[in-house]
Order: C-alpha cells, then sequence, then structure tokens
C-alpha cells in the first residue's frame, strides 16, 4: 500500500500583473494594468483559468535594436526571459519591460507601437499566440 504525504502550504494569494497594450481613444495604443486571478489547487499551488493558445516561439534581438511604428498581427502575450525594453505606446506613455515582465499586445491597429531594446544585455521574450 503507498501512502502519500503532503505539507500543508497556506499559499497567499495575489494575482499576476500584467500590462495590456490595447487599441484606445483615437486609435491610438494605451497601456494598462491588468491582474490575473489565481485559484488554490490544493499541494499543486495556485493557478489561473487557463487560456487557449494558438502557438508559442521564442525570439532574440540584440542590444540597440529599434522597431519603428507597428501594429502586431495577432493578439499575444510577451514574456520577456532576459534583457529589456522600452515600449511607447500611440499614446506617448513609454513603460520598460525587463525579466519576468508579461506584456499583453492587442492593438492591432491604429497607429501601434514602437520598441527598442536598453541595456547592454540581448532582450529574449517568449511569445503566446492567441485564437
Amino acid at each position: 500500500m503507498t501512502v502519500w504525504y503532503y505539507l500543508h502550504i497556506t499559499f497567499q494569494v495575489i494575482p499576476v500583473k500584467i500590462t495590456r497594450l490595447y487599441n484606445g481613444p483615437e486609435n491610438y495604443s494605451c497601456f494598462e494594468d491588468i491582474e490575473i486571478d489565481l485559484e488554490s489547487k490544493g499541494p499543486l499551488g495556485l493557478f489561473s483559468e487557463p487560456v487557449g493558445a494558438k502557438a508559442v516561439f521564442f525570439r532574440e534581438i540584440p542590444p540597440g535594436y529599434r522597431y519603428t511604428w507597428h501594429n502586431v498581427v495577432c493578439r499575444e502575450y510577451v514574456v520577456t526571459i532576459e534583457g529589456q525594453a522600452e515600449i511607447e505606446a500611440g499614446s506617448g506613455e513609454k513603460r520598460r519591460f525587463g525579466k519576468g515582465d508579461v506584456l499583453l499586445a492587442e492593438d492591432m491597429t491604429g497607429k501601434g507601437h514602437r520598441t527598442r531594446a536598453i541595456g547592454k544585455k540581448h532582450w529574449r521574450q517568449i511569445f503566446v499566440t492567441l485564437p
């Protein structure tokens, strides 16, 4: 007979913070801070609701990289693995993204945003495209 013992672990439920880049007023992209709620699944930890994905891919760009005004082709999560970038929304607001930061990019129309890699490290990301 096999017996499984689980430690009683108490989790403090803190939502995951994500930056959303979306098409706002007057067709300019804007930033918004959103939170993804987590729910306890016992000894397995805390989980969010599942979200379907279309594809996952990785990208690396060198320090100094600049990409002028553009839109995303589809809704996607961009997770920074290493390095840093600054993204400027069409509204003029700029935000920096570093290791562990998550961006939900949804500005598929309008002026879009521009991107530049900052610092001395390559900017490495994981893209998760959404249906």
